[in-house]
């Protein structure tokens, strides 16, 4: 296994890092084990001093963070700058909010005098992804961390400065020794990890083949999971939609973060009655991207963040041309060194082509166009994915009936999908199960105890 930085734009290897032995592991276990029973009686105030310091670090050295981001994985640095404020607002929001969210509930039902409370259940592991190195991080760590578990995490292999930075500001916050604990271990322990006895839930964010690999283990050991997996999120553009706006939100929606989000727009679902409206003015904006350095602020479109992951999107493009897509725009990679794809826009893309139910990680739309509402809604629930989606209409009411007959975890009008700290976030079908963010990614992990204190 190769832990190591490797920058995209040019695809030099810039450092790297020794994983961890089985004995290094065992040890991180039992830190982490014997740290929660201490933890778990500190009090929320002791908690929120640590996470607003936290944030406040983060803060401190934004733009060193940001740059580290764009530097391991190829995002534009503002991005990176902002990705590094989010993290920042939802360890505050969780720091504010926890005692409330897990606040004694009363259950005085029947003449019954009982309540729930609200207990951590221990060391939880988390295996997250490198599109967004310190958020999903920091998603996943804050809220259990307020809820008094402790958390490891094994982060993705190619973000491994990010990695880093991310326990020595736990550490230089004056988190207990344990609390957090970064892992250098290859994905043939993650197995391990969750079988241990001490170990009692699993988060993870990644592709649908990971999410269904750790499912099965912790499913076999009776423990928690929670999966944010893949999303092939359907736009749908209908025939009274403000067409300006809908295509600015439409590149934006596509190519943040270089096309590599899980909620990233990418089926895009369109009225017949504004098709070509659409197409012209979605295409003038698409090859008016500007490729480039990710560190240079007048940069549009970023590389992808390594070289394989540049030569997969090739070949799922390339498997749609040959099984007969249309290519309006792009549809192969600049001549130039680093992980970069052109802009890409498809056409004619039919059920019976891989690329109709795979999620394409990059900078490249699939277009369909459909006679009506009714066409659009089925053609966005034809997919195994259920993340997030979005519909674009001058009537919000419509969109409200649009969004509930769609069948995912998630669904915005009038703008891409996304995220924020206060609502929650997660999908269904392969897309995953279970939330993050609001005060429900903080009641995944949690003992729902009940208490009876007799009948009144």
């Amino acid at each position: 296994m190769t832990i190591a930085t490797i920058n995209p734009v040019t695809n030099e290897t810039i450092k790297t890092f020794e994983p961890m032995t089985k004995d290094d592991v065992m040890d991180a276990i039992g830190g982490a084990h014997t740290a929660f029973q201490k933890w778990r009686e500190s009090t929320f105030d002791e908690r929120k001093t640590f996470l607003q310091k936290f944030a406040n670090l983060l803060r401190a050295d934004a733009d060193e963070y940001a740059r580290m981001i764009t530097l391991e994985m190829g995002k534009r640095i503002c991005e990176s700058q902002y990705e590094i404020e989010y993290c920042a607002n939802i360890a505050e929001f969780y720091a504010n909010g926890a005692e409330a969210f897990l606040a004694d509930q009363q259950m005085n039902v029947n003449g019954a005098n009982a309540y729930l409370c609200y207990q951590p259940l221990g060391v939880l592991l988390g295996v997250m992804p490198w599109n967004f190195p310190f958020y999903q991080v920091v998603r996943f760590a804050t809220p259990n961390i307020m809820a008094g578990n402790t958390v490891m995490v094994k982060h993705a292999s190619n973000v491994p400065q990010c990695a880093v930075a991310i326990e020595e500001l736990f550490n230089d916050c004056g988190l207990p020794s344990g609390v957090y604990t970064n892992l250098f271990v290859s994905s043939e322990f993650v197995e391990a990890i969750i079988s241990d006895s001490r170990v009692q839930g699993v988060s993870l964010t990644g592709s649908e083949p990971a999410g269904a690999s750790v499912a099965t283990v912790a499913g076999k050991n009776l423990k928690r999971s929670v999966l944010e997996l893949g999303g092939n999120d359907p736009f749908i553009v209908l025939e009274d939609a403000d067409l300006d706006h809908t295509i600015e939100q439409a590149v934006k929606g596509r190519i943040v973060n270089a096309g590599q989000s899980c909620v990233a727009s990418k089926r895009f679902i369109v009225v017949k009655a504004v098709a070509d409206k659409f197409m012209d003015g979605f295409k003038k904006q698409m090859e008016s991207l500007k490729l480039g350095d990710p560190m240079d602020t007048d940069t549009t479109l970023s590389p992808l963040s390594s070289e394989d992951a540049a030569v997969t999107v090739q070949k799922q493009v390339q498997s749609a041309i040959d099984a007969g897509a249309t290519v309006v725009l792009g549809g192969d990679r600049p001549d130039c060194d680093g992980a970069y794809f052109n802009p890409t826009i498809l056409t004619n893309v039919t059920k019976d082509m891989p690329t109709f139910d795979q999620e394409i990680f990059g900078p490249v739309a699939t277009v369909y166009v459909v006679e009506d509402e009714a066409e659009a809604i089925k053609l966005a629930n034809d997919s195994s994915y259920g993340l997030g989606g979005s519909v674009f209409t001058a009537d919000v009411e419509r969109g409200r009936r649009v969004s509930e007959q769609v069948e995912t975890g998630m669904m915005f009008i009038n703008q891409p999908t996304q995220s924020q700290a206060e609502l929650p976030f997660g999908g269904i079908k392969n897309s995953g199960y279970g939330r993050e963010l609001s005060h429900l990614g903080i009641l995944e992990f949690i003992n729902e105890k009940l208490i009876h204190c007799g009948s009144k």
